[in-house]
């Protein structure tokens, strides 16, 4: 379903965490009307939220390293295409201990230059196909430049003021939302849902759209 807090550590000692069973075969495809404490939270106090008035926010937590979110991507990278106007998405990469800031930094630094459309589906397939662990800033630099990317523009990106502020807010959000594992999906910093909540994280995008249209019939 998703990557609790207590398996990172397991997770950075090597341990196999399997991701099938991740998405199931759309058992859920007449979804029920969702039940707050059940197939979702409600943030209280609200989280945060950068979407414009009049757009719904929708926020997807991950870590790269983590099998489940890279077993989601797919999924979510179709959804993403087909969403109603008013939603507005991003992701937010989770650093729930310290030894996540190197990838928080990257993907924020791939956004902030306009990379992520280019290389955001790689950094998954370097480390889930290739096995690349890319967890430290050095060896993250390294695979930028070999993607194409000024390796100089990038360390300058990944070390500046702009990016630890990035961090900082990414970590507060994560926190706001109380997230607890991985892959995770916020909700116009009103609600949170995950697989574990509703049953799959296809399921957990069934229920983002009945929030977003409750939000949107002004409930």
């Amino acid at each position: 379903m998703n990557m609790k807090r207590r398996e990172f550590s397991q997770a950075a000692a090597g341990v196999a965490l399997t991701s099938s069973g991740l998405l199931s075969p759309l058992a859920y495809a007449q979804l029920k009307k969702p039940q707050a404490g059940k197939d979702y939270h409600q943030v209280d106090p609200r989280a945060a939220v950068e979407a414009p008035a009049g757009k719904i926010e929708v926020v997807e937590f991950f870590w790269y390293s983590c099998p489940h979110c890279n077993a989601f991507e797919p999924t979510l990278a179709s959804w993403i295409t087909n969403l109603p106007k008013d939603i507005a998405f991003r992701r937010v990469h989770v650093s729930f201990q310290d030894s996540f800031v190197p990838q928080q930094r990257l993907y924020l630094s791939l956004e902030a230059m306009g990379l992520l459309d280019k290389l955001h589906a790689k950094v998954f397939a370097a480390i889930h196909g290739e096995k690349l662990k890319l967890a430290v800033r050095d060896d993250i630099a390294e695979w930028v430049a070999k993607q194409g990317v000024d390796k100089a523009k990038f360390l300058e990106q990944y070390n500046s003021f702009s990016i630890a502020n990035k961090a900082t807010r990414s970590t507060q959000l994560q926190n706001a939302y109380k997230v607890e594992g991985v892959p995770a999906l916020g909700v116009a910093g009103r609600f949170y849902t995950d697989g574990a909540l509703a049953g799959s994280m296809d399921r957990a995008l069934q229920v983002v759209e009945s929030l977003a249209a409750d939000i949107r019939a002004g409930r």
